[in-house]
């Protein structure tokens, strides 16, 4: 792969920015926010809607002008050598960027061509990217009748057919079934194991269990950055009691009313208490007595999601 850096400020970077910000008039969209990627990781930017994760790309990517910060992408500078930066990343948007109303194949050989990819190379790349996406047989079929999970895995392989040692896919797996999403994050992981830098944004808490290292956005601020199961340790000095309990939407109220610090999971409340055997008595009782079944209360190891969750309750 094209692996040859600008004029980077650390060989084993592939990202780095500091202070970096971008306002819309008084609104702060990204906060002075500082990020550095490893070369060959796949990096997790994680965070609700609205957050900052698209924003934060769309800077990284060459796209939109940061208001203040500054850094590197592959090596060059994301205030003076934004054209650069685009010649040598992928770019996969929240809205597939392909075009419905042409061939499967037609898309790739228009991708090729805007990407620049040497003649004698684009057949080659082409039958790389129909066999990646499990597509070989559909070539020439139009690309609006494809399910969402080839169209993905589609849009994956026009984004990286020039071989870009960095890609960017901004919440690639919005919309699409846990197949699809799962077979699309084994693309990821086989172009990372190929030395190509994969930055991910997401909002899928548990996708963020397959990237080497995560930063946590919130309100245009990163929260809490590190590996995924240093930051289950690092963040959560407290105890995860998982609560099943009829009605489940009363039982969360009655908890709130009590003082307990707790939150809905699907159909199960998380309470984070300090102490589980104390915590557990008082929360069986306080269920009880409001006419609430309880039929299990333990304590349980947290997840990512109850991490950001206590995160973002002391932002």
């Amino acid at each position: 792969m094209n692996n040859t850096p600008g004029q980077s400020a650390s060989a084993d970077s592939a990202v780095t920015v500091k202070g970096l910000s971008r306002a819309f008039g008084d609104f702060k969209a990204v906060d002075t926010i500082d990020l550095n990627v490893a070369r060959g990781q796949v990096f997790g930017f994680l965070g609700p809607n609205g957050a900052g994760k698209s924003t934060t790309i769309r800077m990284l990517c060459g796209l939109l002008l940061p208001s203040n910060g500054e850094g590197t992408v592959g090596g060059f500078d994301i205030m003076t050598q934004s054209e650069e930066i685009k010649k040598n990343i992928g770019y996969m948007s929240q809205k597939f960027s392909l075009y419905d109303d042409l061939t499967i194949e037609e898309n790739i050989d228009f991708f090729s061509g805007i990407y620049g990819v040497p003649d004698e190379k684009r057949k080659d790349r082409k039958e790389w990217v129909l066999d990646m996406a499990g597509i070989a047989g559909m070539r020439r079929a139009i690309t609006r009748t494809m399910a969402s999970g080839f169209k993905q895995r589609l849009a994956l392989g026009c984004a990286v057919i020039h071989e870009p040692p960095i890609i960017f896919l901004d919440e690639p797996t919005s919309g699409v079934d846990p197949i699809s999403r799962r077979r699309f994050w084994n693309l990821i992981y086989d172009l990372s194991s190929k030395g190509t830098t994969v930055f991910v944004t997401t909002h899928y808490l548990d996708e963020a269990e397959y990237c080497d290292r995560l930063a946590l956005i919130y309100r245009g601020k990163i929260i809490a950055e590190g590996r995924p199961d240093i930051m289950k340790k690092e963040y959560m000095h407290r105890n995860i009691l998982e609560i099943t309990a009829s009605p489940v939407i009363e039982a969360l109220d009655i908890l709130g009313r009590a003082g307990f610090d707790a939150a809905l999971f699907g159909s199960v409340v998380h309470a984070t208490v300090d102490d589980a055997a104390s915590a557990a008595a008082g929360i069986q009782s306080a269920l009880e007595a409001a006419g609430i079944a309880v039929s299990r209360i333990a304590p349980i190891r947290p997840s990512l999601e109850d991490v950001f969750v206590s995160l973002i309750e002391v932002s």
